[in-house]
């Protein structure tokens, strides 16, 4: 099964800036979760990883 995380990030993408703000079943959904809760900034950009549940591995 297929998962996707919801970060919100600096405008540099640093891991370091990275705030975890979800796990959904779709990319759709992250992205509208992210448009309703006013994550989109102009000093800031929304990072969705695809991860695969069961598995092993640095995100």
């Amino acid at each position: 099964m297929t998962v996707f995380v919801l970060f919100q990030t600096d405008i540099y993408k640093t891991r370091a800036s990275r705030v975890f703000f979800g796990v959904f079943t779709s990319e759709a959904k992250a992205v509208d979760h992210a448009k309703e809760n006013g994550l989109y900034t102009h000093d800031a950009e929304v990072v969705i990883i695809e991860c695969e549940t069961d598995k092993f591995g640095e995100v």
